[in-house]
C-alpha cells in the first residue's frame, strides 16, 4: 500500500468508526481486524496500518490499558458492572466484554457425550426455541440462532410464545428481514422441538422450499426437523447463558417494584405491558450483540468454528471452507403469508393507539435512557399522565 493510500485510510471517518466498533466488541488483533475490514466492507488495510491507526485513535489492547490505568480506575469499572448483576452470575470474561463494549477500555481477564453437529455453513440450519423463565413476571421469549456459527439471528419478547401463528410469524419475519426489496431468504433447514406451536413453521418451511428451491430434495434434506429439547443443543445452551447472565437479574429488578405496582389496577397493568416489553426487547438486542461478539474457547474436536466469536465466523465463513446456504424466496409471497396469519398484531402487548400515546408521554418527560435502574421511577412518573 502506498503512503498516500495509508494517509487517506487513516483519515477516513468510516474506517475510524469501524475500528472503534471492532474494539468495542473486544477485537484488538490487527490480523483479524484487517480480514474483517476486507470481508465485511471491502476495505484493504494491512496489519501494520491497522495497528498504527488503532494507536492514533487511542485504541489499546488489554496489556497496555492495564499498565496505563491506576488500580482504582480498573476496580471501579468492574464494580460498575457488578452493580448491574445483583445475583453475581456473570463471569470474568463477560464482565471484561461488557466493560470494553460500554467504555472502550479493554482490561485483561483474571482467572460448562454430544454428537458433533454437521452442517455446511451459515444458514444451513436455524435452531428455534422458546424461553419461559420470565413467565412468572408475565413475559415470554423466543429466539432463532444459526447452528453452524452459533450466531443469534433474533431474540424476541412476546405476549405468548405458545401460539403457532406467533411462532410462524417470527420465522417469516426473519426471512423477510434477511432479504432485500424483491427477494427474501430462508435457510435450507429449521430445527425446533415438537411443540404444537411449531407445526406452522413446518408447513411454511416445506412449502417455500418446495416452490423456490426445487433442486433440494425434501426427502433427502427435510426443510424442517423436530427434535426433543435435550437434543436441540445449540439454542438450549444459549438459553442457559441468557438465564444465568441476565434472566435471573431481571426478576430481581422486577421485584424491586413490588411496593409500587398493583397488577389488579388496569391502568398500571397496561403501562407495565408497554414499558417492560420495551425495556426487555432493548436488553435482548444488546444481549444478542454481546453473545454474537463473545469469543468462544477453542475446541479442536469441534466441526464448526471455535476460538472466535460467532460474528467473526459468520463474516469469514470462507476461511472455514464453508458456504452461505441462504435460499432465495419471493418477498411478496413472504409478506402475504405474514399478513394472512395476523401480521404484527400477533406480537403486540398493547394497542397501536396506546403505544403511540405512551411514546409521546415518555418523550415529553425527557428521560434519555430506559434501564432496569430507573424503570420504576419512569413508571411512577408516567402513571399520572397516561
Amino acid at each position: 500500500m502506498q503512503l498516500s493510500q495509508i494517509s487517506a485510510l487513516k483519515g477516513d471517518q468510516k474506517v475510524a468508526d469501524l475500528l472503534h466498533e471492532y474494539h468495542r466488541w473486544n477485537i484488538s488483533d490487527q490480523k483479524l481486524t484487517s480480514k474483517l475490514l476486507q470481508a465485511e466492507h471491502g476495505i484493504k488495510m494491512s496489519e501494520a496500518t491497522v495497528a498504527r491507526c488503532r494507536r492514533e485513535l487511542g485504541l489499546f489492547g488489554s496489556r497496555v490499558m492495564a499498565a496505563k490505568l491506576p488500580d482504582v480506575t480498573k476496580r471501579q469499572l468492574v464494580l460498575d458492572q457488578l452493580a448491574n448483576d445483583p445475583r453475581g452470575c456473570r463471569g470474568p470474561r463477560i464482565v471484561k466484554e461488557l466493560i470494553v463494549n460500554q467504555t472502550g477500555i479493554m482490561l485483561p481477564r483474571k482467572k460448562l457425550s454430544q454428537k458433533p453437529l454437521v452442517v455446511l455453513g451459515p444458514h444451513h440450519e436455524w435452531s428455534g426455541d422458546g424461553h419461559d423463565k420470565l413467565m412468572q413476571i408475565g413475559f415470554l421469549i423466543w429466539g432463532i440462532c444459526d447452528v453452524w456459527s452459533g450466531k443469534w439471528l433474533s431474540i424476541w419478547v412476546l405476549p405468548n410464545n405458545h401460539l403457532k401463528n406467533v411462532i410462524a410469524y417470527l420465522y417469516l419475519s426473519l426471512c423477510h428481514q434477511l432479504g432485500g426489496m424483491l427477494n427474501c431468504c430462508m435457510p435450507i433447514q429449521t430445527t425446533t422441538d415438537c411443540g404444537s406451536e411449531t407445526t406452522k413453521i413446518y408447513g411454511f418451511a416445506n412449502a417455500l422450499r418446495e416452490h423456490f428451491s426445487p433442486h433440494l430434495s425434501l426427502d433427502e434434506l427435510p426443510a424442517h426437523k423436530f427434535l426433543k429439547s435435550v437434543h436441540n443443543t445449540t439454542i438450549e445452551r444459549g438459553w442457559l447463558h441468557l438465564r444465568l447472565q441476565w434472566g435471573d437479574n431481571v426478576k430481581v429488578f422486577w421485584e424491586a417494584g413490588s411496593s409500587i405496582y398493583n397488577e389488579m389496577d388496569p391502568r398500571q397493568y397496561e403501562l407495565v405491558q408497554w414499558l417492560w416489553p420495551k425495556l426487555i426487547q432493548q436488553e435482548l438486542n444488546q444481549l444478542q450483540e454481546q453473545f454474537n461478539n463473545h469469543r468462544v474457547r477453542k475446541e479442536s474436536a469441534k466441526n464448526h468454528p471455535s476460538g472466535v466469536s460467532p460474528n467473526v465466523a459468520f463474516a469469514l465463513y470462507a476461511d472455514y471452507q464453508a458456504e452461505n446456504c441462504l435460499q432465495v424466496v419471493d418477498c411478496e409471497t413472504v409478506k402475504q403469508l405474514m399478513d394472512s396469519i395476523g401480521g404484527e398484531d400477533l406480537i403486540r402487548f398493547v394497542s397501536i393507539e396506546y403505544e403511540n400515546h405512551a411514546e409521546t408521554v415518555f418523550a415529553n418527560l425527557g428521560f434519555k435512557v430506559l434501564s432496569f435502574h430507573n424503570m420504576w421511577n419512569i413508571f411512577s412518573a408516567m402513571l399520572s399522565l397516561i
